[in-house]
C-alpha cells in the first residue's frame, strides 16, 4: 500500500482514515510528487532578539523557557521555507544550555534543516549570546528540533527531502536520524 510507504512513525494514524478510499486515491494520485520535489530552500533562518526585562528570572538571566521559545519559532520558520508548508513541533532533542544570557543581551538564533522523513523535519537550532559591547557571539543553547508538516486538518503532508551535501551536513543528518530513531523505539 503506498501509504504504507509515506507513513512516518511519529504520527499516530486512524486507521479508518488510512484504509478510506479517499485516502488511497489521494496517495495513487501524489505518488512521486513529493519525493522527487526539490526544497524551496536549504538556507539557515536568523532571529535576533534582546533580552528585556520581562524576558528574565530572579538572577537577573534570560529564562530558558523564553530562550526554548524563540528557539521553537526559528526551528518552525526554516521549516516553512524549506517545504512552503505548515509545520508543529513534535520534538524537541539534545536541548543543551551552556550559558547564560543576560538583560540587555543579543540573543542569536539560527535554525537549519539537518534531516527529513515523510513528513517531518529535523532542525538543528545554536543560539549565541552577543554582547553590544563588542558584538562577539557566545553559544549559550543547542538542540534538536524535530517538526512534522500539516495540511489545514492538522493531518500530516509529505514534504521534500534534504539531501546533504557535505560531510559536516552528513554528521548532523546521521546525529539527528539516531535520534529520531531511539525516539520512535
Amino acid at each position: 500500500m503506498l501509504l504504507k510507504k509515506w507513513a512516518d512513525p511519529y504520527i499516530p494514524v486512524n486507521q479508518h482514515i488510512v484504509n478510506s478510499p479517499r485516502a488511497l486515491l489521494i496517495c495513487e494520485c501524489f505518488q512521486g510528487v513529493f519525493e522527487n520535489m526539490e526544497p524551496f530552500s536549504t538556507e539557515p533562518v536568523v532571529l535576533i532578539e534582546e533580552v528585556f526585562p520581562q524576558d528574565t528570572n530572579s538572577y537577573g538571566t534570560l529564562f530558558g523557557g523564553r530562550l526554548m521559545s524563540l528557539m521553537d519559532k526559528a526551528a518552525g520558520i526554516v521549516c516553512s521555507k524549506f517545504a512552503h508548508r505548515e509545520f508543529v513541533t513534535i520534538s524537541i532533542d539534545t536541548l543543551k544550555f551552556l550559558h547564560p544570557a543576560h538583560q540587555g543581551d543579543l540573543i542569536e538564533i539560527t535554525a537549519k534543516i539537518v534531516f527529513t522523513s515523510t513528513h517531518s523535519a529535523a532542525c538543528r537550532v545554536i543560539a549565541k549570546r552577543i554582547s553590544k559591547s563588542d558584538w562577539k557571539g557566545d553559544i549559550i543553547c543547542t538542540g534538536f528540533f524535530f517538526m512534522v508538516a500539516i495540511d489545514n486538518q492538522m493531518r500530516p503532508i509529505p514534504i521534500p527531502q534534504f539531501k546533504p551535501q557535505n560531510k559536516e551536513e552528513e554528521n548532523l543528518w546521521n546525529e539527528a536520524k539516531t535520534i529520531r530513531e531511539e525516539m520512535i523505539k
